[in-house]
């Protein structure tokens, strides 16, 4: 298999609410699927929306805020957990179909919250990707992930692996993930602005496979929704109305082929963003750069990776 259909469902989420934000990627993926696409991404947190008061809301990251409190707790009842039963849809249509989904989720393991990059595969339960370390305010809501979440999945056509936006600037990160010899990686964003952009085609070149850089597109008016979708909140509702502008995540999305060249690029509103990889480009490039073969130097720098999982408490 050498050619592989591809579709970026640059989307508005449902913030706050997962049931909501679920049967919506459900639908649209299997647009996506029933146009052709076998492999299918979604930005940063689809499920559950991008936290965007956390950088749009004046005060928010004061002690003891009372919407920022509120906010978390919302989230804490309506996050994913390990095996929901919610995301059964996006198993079931995989499994169906064939195709793969990437999509980006605010998951609770025990009382924390993790920025997970979920990868749906047929026949298997889905790959985790625990953001390995949140950015500045992002720190306020979700925990650091492990190294026990640094994977790929292996399909016939090739390996295909997520990382979550600041990560395609930890060049360690990238190593590893290098390392697992990706043909198709997801590069998850809020929004794929232009540094991002760089750092996605950067990436491409560097690990010599195609990348979706996949973005959301998120108004401040769809926070109002959401909260009012899962019962309302009215310290919830006046750290949202202490945001300004309308418009807070402008999609951008881009599928970007192994020499760092667009295949397709999204505009700033809702879409659908497809492309056909040729993936023998993945073997031609590498005869001039492979950084995890005859470009690297295993005898000057070596890599490890701890993949235990850091639960903090051991019961023996």
């Amino acid at each position: 298999m050498t050619q592989l259909p591809v579709a970026i469902c640059q989307a508005a989420p449902i913030p706050l609410d997962f049931t909501g934000g679920i049967e919506k990627a459900t639908r649209l993926s299997r647009e996506a699927i029933d146009a052709g696409a076998r492999f299918v991404a979604f930005g940063e947190t689809f499920l559950g929306g991008y936290p965007l008061w956390l950088d749009e809301a004046p005060g928010a990251a004061l002690w003891d805020h009372p919407g920022t409190k509120a906010c978390h707790q919302i989230m804490l009842d309506n996050a994913i957990v390990p095996g929901d039963e919610r995301l059964l849809p996006l198993q079931e249509l995989c499994d169906e179909s064939g195709a793969c989904i990437s999509i980006g989720a605010h998951e609770r393991l025990r009382s924390s919250l993790y920025n997970n990059q979920l990868l749906f595969r047929p026949g298997l339960p889905p790959l985790d990707h625990r953001k390995l370390v949140p950015t500045h305010g992002e720190r306020l809501i979700w925990m650091r992930g492990d190294g026990s979440t640094l994977g790929v999945h292996e399909a016939e056509w090739g390996n295909a692996g997520n990382l979550i936006c600041w990560e395609h600037w930890m060049p360690l990160a990238r190593a590893a993930v290098h390392n697992l010899g990706e043909a198709v990686h997801v590069a998850a964003w809020p929004t794929v602005r232009e540094e991002y952009a760089i750092a996605s085609r950067h990436y491409a070149m560097e690990g010599r496979c195609f990348v979706l850089a996949a973005g959301l597109v998120q108004h401040r008016d769809d926070l109002f929704d959401g909260l009012e979708r899962v019962g309302g909140s009215a310290e919830a509702k006046e750290l949202f109305e202490a945001i300004e502008g309308a418009a807070l995540n402008r999609g951008g999305s881009m599928i970007i082929a192994p020499d760092a060249r667009v295949l397709a690029q999204a505009g700033e509103s809702e879409e659908v963003l497809y492309a056909e990889l040729d993936l023998s480009e993945r073997g031609q490039g590498l005869t001039s750069l492979d950084t995890d073969g005859h470009y690297s130097r295993p005898d000057v720098f070596e890599l490890n990776v701890d993949t235990r999982a850091k639960d903090g408490v051991n019961w023996a």
